[in-house]
């Protein structure tokens, strides 16, 4: 009787801010959306939602999951599934 072995691979999430410049995080599975404001992205824990401004990516690391953003950080918010992201005061605006 042939056994069969699955290797399960945990992934961590861990995130670190240095002086509100730069984060680092790891355990990211998906970037959906980037601008110089705000970083949508999907984590092994949730999504999560990056708020700052001049933010861009300096390290992308798509195989193990890394990312590396500088800019200036203004907020970090880890997004229920079951809440769409809030939508901007121009878009409720121009409805």
């Amino acid at each position: 009787m042939d056994k069969i072995i699955e290797s399960i691979s945990t992934v961590s999430h861990q995130l670190q801010i240095n002086e509100r410049k730069q984060i680092m995080l790891t355990g990211i599975k998906k970037i959906n959306s980037f601008d110089n404001e705000e970083f949508l992205m999907e984590s092994v824990m949730g999504m999560i939602l990056l708020k700052g401004s001049d933010l861009e990516i300096v390290k992308l690391d798509t195989h193990d999951g890394n990312v590396s953003i500088k800019g200036k950080i203004d907020s970090f918010t880890y997004m229920d599934d079951n809440k769409k992201r809030e939508e901007s005061f121009l878009a409720k605006l121009f409805k």
